[in-house]
């Protein structure tokens, strides 16, 4: 459906856009994998630059939401603040990090209005120069033919443009477009493989969205390949990128220019985390990280930061963030390991009949599920999944067929977006929408790769369905529960996700919970112990239940940092 062209830039603008670009990114992800070559061939662009706009877009809508009980709206500031804000949090990689901070350079200028409603075409002019040069000053050693070269001519266009604000889009769109057509010429390893850079061509599809979102049409393709080049063995070297296009093949990667753009083997680890630090620590961060390795981009402001390298010490990379101030979110990614690179030498890996995908709370559940066969995905507090990261895990299953498990009933829409997307791609994906990590793991001790799908589906629902779950946790605020007001510091027993005690011993409140979970029956009690839990706590429980319910069994298992104190399971 064609959006209703707007004017003027306004918080409505912002929320339109990052909805079209995320489907933008959404559709162009593939291709954009596909010729991610450069500075690290990885095969991950798209997909980083989708989860990071994401995340914005994500943080966008919940100060929409925020303002649905009332009449005012979000203002201009507010919108583009979180738009800012919520990439910075969610970026991933190194192109994610770059758009990150070219959404965060655009909020600077559009936040700069106060009280303003809204900023005309000027305004957006100014915005994306802004965007364009901070994006460059956070790249320790900027290079043409990348992504910072389409932003500059993305903002240089603009400038050169007059009238409102979807004639500025156009402008900057229709320069980004003619810049990441030249980038084959500027950077020898696109021109090797035939491809335009590929973290230019996301942001290409993101500016499409902006000229969409003003003037209610859609923008030209943007070029995915060079101009003039020779397919066929130079693509070749590009094969281990997942290829919706017909002349790249669909075989391992080997060793080429795809695989080795500087032609030393590069460094073993990208490391990307959060920071929270002042300017001078994060002055002193970069010098050091520059030292240690390459492909380093540090953006943020205000006390936090988003930093991202490649080294082959990824402990010396997160020690200097230690230094420097509260590192968290950290992400280290092997290179060796990822899927561009694994398959190199070796015939494609045959796909599995069967696999489980499941979101789980704590390092400790990730390896029980991943003993199981499973394909976990932490969910860290906080932290829940993204529909991408969903996407993403049911490729790394490599199956024909999938099971889902998001494991919590707030991730229920998102895991159900996620197994679409994988359907689209020819996955067959039935979600089981268990609520907790219990139910999942009930689900996973009927599982049977031999039976038919649909018969293994139904064992395995009706097990996670019949599996009642508990958790215990400590309140952070005063708030109205269904058991009464609780205050900050309180012990909070709930019962299928509804509070059911309020109390303020963790090992007591337990008990309580779980006799009245065992009101109704049981044949096996399952406890998960988070790391913050008393250390006496399961073997209190499990003595319990030994003395008073002589028919039930009691299992544990330790959880890890997983947000709440325990876990707990009657079946």
């Amino acid at each position: 459906m064609a959006q209703v062209p707007q004017t003027f830039f306004d918080a409505l603008a912002v929320r339109t856009w990052c909805g079209l670009a995320l489907r933008a990114l959404g559709r162009a992800r593939e291709e954009i994998d596909a010729i991610n070559v450069y500075p690290v061939a990885d095969g991950d662009t798209g997909t980083n630059l989708y989860l990071t706009l994401e995340s914005a877009a994500t943080a966008v809508e919940a100060v929409f939401a925020g303002y649905e009980t009332g009449c005012a709206e979000p203002s201009l500031a507010d919108a583009v603040r979180a738009m800012a804000h919520g990439a910075l949090i969610g970026a991933r990689g190194n192109s994610g990090t770059i758009l990150a901070q070219l959404l965060r350079g655009m909020a600077q200028v559009l936040a700069e209005t106060g009280d303003a409603s809204h900023v005309d075409g000027s305004g957006l002019r100014l915005a994306l120069r802004r965007a364009a040069d901070s994006a460059r000053q956070a790249v320790a050693h900027p290079v043409e033919g990348t992504v910072l070269t389409v932003a500059s001519a993305a903002a240089e266009a603009a400038e050169g443009a007059e009238g409102d604000c979807g004639t500025v889009a156009r402008a900057a769109y229709e320069g980004a477009r003619a810049a990441l057509a030249a980038t084959p010429g500027q950077l020898a390893v696109l021109e090797r493989a035939g491809v335009v850079d590929a973290g230019g061509r996301g942001l290409v599809a993101v500016l499409g969205a902006l000229v969409e979102a003003f003037t209610g049409e859609a923008a030209r393709e943007a070029p995915l390949r060079a101009a003039s080049h020779a397919r066929g063995a130079a693509r070749a070297d590009c094969a281990g990128h997942a290829r919706a296009e017909s002349d790249c093949g669909a075989g391992p990667a080997e060793a080429g220019p795809c695989a080795d753009p500087a032609g030393t083997g590069g460094p073993a680890f990208e490391v990307i985390y959060l920071l929270e630090a002042d300017d001078a620590a994060v002055t002193r961060l970069r010098a050091r990280l520059d030292a240690l390795g390459d492909s380093l981009v540090v953006v943020g402001g205000d006390g936090l930061w988003n930093v991202h390298v490649h080294v082959d010490d990824a402990g010396a990379a997160v020690e200097a963030g230690v230094e420097a101030g509260r590192p968290y979110r950290i992400r280290i990614t092997h290179f060796g390991l990822g899927d561009a690179h694994a398959g190199r030498g070796r015939p494609p890996r045959e796909r599995a009949q069967r696999a489980v995908v499941a979101v789980v709370p704590g390092e400790g559940l990730a390896g029980l599920y991943g003993e199981a066969g499973a394909t976990a995905v932490l969910a860290r507090p906080g932290e829940p999944p993204a529909s991408g990261e969903l996407v993403q895990a049911v490729r790394r299953a490599h199956a024909r067929e999938v099971v889902l498990l998001p494991n919590d009933a707030e991730l229920r829409h998102t895991a159900a977006a996620a197994a679409e997307q994988a359907r689209t791609e020819g996955i067959r994906v039935a979600l089981i929408p268990t609520r907790s990590a219990v139910q999942g793991i009930a689900a996973l001790a009927v599982h049977e790769p031999g039976r038919r799908f649909d018969e293994d589906v139904v064992q395995m629902t009706s097990a996670a369905g019949a599996t009642r779950h508990g958790e215990v946790v400590v309140a952070e605020h005063r708030s109205w529960t269904t058991a009464g007001i609780c205050q900050a510091g309180d012990v909070l027993g709930l019962i299928d996700g509804d509070v059911a005690v309020i109390g303020a011993d963790v090992t007591a409140t337990a008990r309580i919970v779980l006799d009245r979970m065992l009101q109704a029956g049981g044949e096996l009690v399952t406890l998960v112990v988070g790391d913050e839990a008393p250390p006496a706590v399961a073997a209190h429980l499990e003595a319990h239940v030994r003395e008073s319910y002589l028919a039930v069994d009691t299992v544990v298992y330790r959880g890890g940092r997983q947000g709440a104190l325990l876990l707990i399971g009657v079946e």
